[in-house]
C-alpha cells in the first residue's frame, strides 16, 4: 500500500530581497567613504536628473553614450543618507519577503527594478527642469508595498502602539494601514515641499505601478502555487 506524504519543504530564502538590501548597503558604504565633492558628482552622474533625462536638445547618440535612460535604474540603489537607506530597507524587508515568495524571486526582482525605473520616470516628469538628482529606492519599495496589497488584500499587519506607559501589539488589516500610508503620500505631493526635497510623486506612482504589476502577475502566481 502506498501512502501519500505531503511535502514539507522549507520555503526558499528570499534571495532577491537580500540581494537588493546588500546592493543598497554596499553602494551607500562606498559613497560614504568618498569625499563630499566626489560623492555629489556620483549622485549627479548616476542619479535621475530630470533636466538631463528630459533634455529635448540632446542628440539621441549622446543620450545612449551617457546611459541617461539607465540612470532610472542606477538611481534606485543610491541613497543620500543612512536614514533614507534604513527607512527604505525596513519597508522592503517587511513587505518584500512575502511578495517575493508569492511572485517568485526572479519576477519579484524584475518588478522591483521596473517599478522603480517607471516611478523615477514619473518623478522626473513632475520635476522637469530640476537639476537635483532623484535617488533612492523609494519608488521601487512603494511598488513592493502596492504589490503586497494586491497579492494579500486580506492580510493583517502587526503594529506596536504606545498606550500610556505600555506598548500594545495589535493586528490591523493591511488595506487600512497601507491605504493610510498611500493617502499620506498623495497628500505630501501638495504639501510635501514644505518638508524637504522629496519626489513624492515617485512614491505615489510606484505604489500604483506595483498594484498593476501584481494584478497582471496573479495568473502566473496561481500556476506557480499549483505546481
Amino acid at each position: 500500500m502506498f501512502v501519500h506524504l505531503p511535502s514539507r519543504r522549507k520555503p526558499r530564502p528570499p534571495w532577491a530581497t537580500l540581494l537588493i538590501v546588500a546592493a543598497c548597503v554596499v553602494v551607500f558604504v562606498w559613497l560614504a567613504s568618498m569625499p563630499v565633492p566626489q560623492r555629489l558628482a556620483v549622485l549627479a552622474r548616476w542619479g535621475t536628473v530630470p533636466s538631463t533625462l528630459l533634455d529635448p536638445n540632446a542628440p539621441w547618440l549622446q543620450q545612449l553614450i551617457e546611459l541617461r535612460a539607465a540612470r532610472l535604474v542606477t538611481a534606485i540603489f543610491i541613497h543620500a543618507d543612512w536614514l533614507h537607506l534604513t527607512g527604505n530597507m525596513l519597508f522592503l524587508v517587511v513587505f518584500g519577503v512575502s511578495a517575493e515568495r508569492a511572485l517568485g524571486s526572479a519576477r519579484f526582482l524584475a518588478m522591483f527594478v521596473l517599478g522603480g525605473a517607471l516611478a523615477n520616470l514619473v518623478g522626473a516628469f513632475t520635476l522637469a527642469g530640476t537639476s537635483a538628482p532623484i535617488v533612492g529606492s523609494s519608488g521601487a519599495v512603494s511598488a513592493v508595498v502596492g504589490a503586497y496589497l494586491a497579492l494579500f488584500p486580506r492580510a493583517r499587519l502587526g503594529l506596536v502602539l504606545p498606550l500610556g506607559v505600555f506598548l500594545e501589539f495589535v493586528r490591523i488589516p493591511a488595506p487600512l494601514l497601507i491605504g493610510f500610508w498611500a493617502m499620506l503620500q498623495l497628500l505630501f505631493t501638495y504639501v510635501g515641499p514644505a518638508f524637504g526635497a522629496v519626489a513624492w510623486w515617485t512614491h505615489v506612482s510606484g505604489f500604483a505601478i506595483g498594484v498593476v504589476l501584481a494584478l497582471l502577475s496573479k495568473p502566473a502566481v496561481a500556476r506557480r502555487l499549483r505546481n
